[in-house]
């Protein structure tokens, strides 16, 4: 029997099971289903029971196939579960993009500790775990009562494979309100909130957390004594893999619904909340100065499924017009928040490689902004669906002038979650060769869109 790591993997767009070979850390298969958020009461809420039972009929097959030695989990942020005494969800996992948050937001204001203390920006709906948390025992004057045992979304995995609970800092650190990076312990929230006693045992991602429960192992065919590990938030998971095995400094470009830039070994810059900047905590507890937006998002929505893949002639053409898309498609994330996205020159027509072009241009603008706020120096390791956007890495190369290092995996997170179980180096990434052909007017158009981003803020 091969050893493989299968890896749980939670996105806020699709579920995940991706098997793992613990031998070249590589993946040897991919399985998803959608991430459906239920509209049902007493709030829209993630489609738990479905991903279950997905998630094991996965392990069973992936077990038959090929075996399986270990499990791990990484899954979005801004995510908990609440259980009651008999382990049992206490309520629904609240979808953090429900607005219910911002009926209190006034209220909550009055309680989250200052940016200073936690490294959070103020965020709206659910963004900030704590402000779900505090909506959540508002609404339900009976909940906090019920509530045995807060896990967070990793976790919340782990304890339906093992019967254990536990937190992480790799989750209390993704802008939740609830943790203080500098200190490395939990802020000032919970107690305020009343809820300090709740939390699970805070524990380092790369901990093993327990076996399998005797009805998970019956259920999959896995053996009892399979071990499953502590688990970590999912930009984490990619920023793992590189903290292990690359030298300082570097930035992580973890991609996916959001686009996270997390800078490593550089000083911490002053950080701005209102642009989406942040305090990250990985794997070791360390603060990661940080920015996301809906990157991935915004991909989806300028594309609308109509993908087209761009020749050098359709980029060219892109630049040599002035095409260019300013933010921000979504306005309530990213560096220009309260923006909205307009067109210079004309709009390329859906399905067309000038769209496609431009849209990556796009992107890539963004990310540069993201990493010049946070201090970025050194190589940037881009990891997730846009590690296959090669108009993007080319164009990203060019804006940031320095090497840019791409992964191939399909899920960019899995071998970062993967290594939790079986520290070693992770496969050979590739280098992209700047496309020398359309490096000038790519400066120039990249100077243009600036000075268009600057002029609309100064009006």
């Amino acid at each position: 029997m091969r050893s493989n790591i299968a890896v749980i993997d939670i996105g806020k767009t699709n579920v995940k099971l991706a098997l793992v070979s613990a031998d070249q850390l590589e993946e040897i298969a991919v399985i998803t289903r959608p991430n459906t958020v239920l509209p049902s009461p007493p709030w829209p809420h993630f489609d738990i029971d479905g991903h279950w039972q997905f998630l094991k009929a996965g392990l069973r097959e992936f077990h038959a196939q090929y075996g399986i030695k270990a499990i791990t989990t990484t899954t979005h942020g801004a995510c908990c579960a609440l259980l009651d005494a008999d382990g049992a969800l206490a309520a629904p996992v609240l979808d953090y993009e429900h607005t219910g948050p911002d009926a209190l937001a006034s209220d909550y204001d009055q309680l989250r500790p200052a940016f200073e203390q936690t490294g959070s920006p103020r965020l709206p709906m659910g963004l900030n775990l704590g402000a779900q948390l505090h909506w959540m025992f508002a609404t339900d004057p009976s909940l906090k009562a019920r509530t045995a045992q807060i896990v967070t979304y990793p976790q919340f995995w782990g304890h339906m494979l093992t019967g254990k609970g536990a937190v992480d800092v790799t989750s209390l650190g993704c802008h939740t309100d609830l943790w203080n990076p500098h200190m490395r312990a939990f802020s000032d929230l919970p107690k305020t909130l009343g809820i300090e006693t709740l939390f699970a045992p805070v524990r380092k991602p790369s901990d093993m957390l327990g076996h399998l429960l005797h009805e998970v192992a019956q259920e999959t065919g896995l053996p009892e004594t399979t071990p499953v590990y502590c688990g970590i938030h999912d930009s984490n998971a990619s920023l793992y893999a590189k903290l292990v095995n690359t030298i300082a400094p570097f930035s992580v470009v973890s991609t996916g619904t959001w686009v996270i830039t997390m800078a490593v070994g550089s000083t911490i810059p002053t950080l701005d909340p209102a642009k989406d900047t942040l305090i990250n905590v990985n794997a070791f507890g360390d603060p990661v100065p940080s920015a996301r937006f809906m990157g991935g998002r915004e991909h989806d929505i300028l594309i609308s499924g109509q993908f087209s893949e761009p020749t050098e002639a359709d980029v060219k053409s892109v630049l040599a017009d002035g095409v260019m898309l300013m933010p921000a498609v979504v306005p309530d994330s990213g560096p220009f928040q309260g923006q909205t996205h307009r067109w210079v020159g004309d709009e390329p027509e859906l399905g067309s490689g000038r769209r496609t072009a431009a849209v990556a241009l796009y992107l890539a603008l963004m990310i540069d902004q993201q990493l010049a706020m946070i201090g970025h120096n050194g190589a940037i390791h881009i990891e997730g669906p846009f590690a296959r956007n090669a108009t993007l890495l080319q164009a990203l190369a060019i804006f940031c002038k320095c090497p840019i290092i791409y992964s191939r995996n399909t899920t960019g997170t899995s071998v970062g979650a993967a290594l939790l179980v079986q520290d070693r180096e992770e496969p050979v990434h590739h280098l992209i060769e700047i496309s020398a052909s359309w490096q000038e007017i790519a400066e120039v158009y990249a100077a243009k869109w600036l000075r268009n981003v600057h002029n609309t803020f100064a009006d």
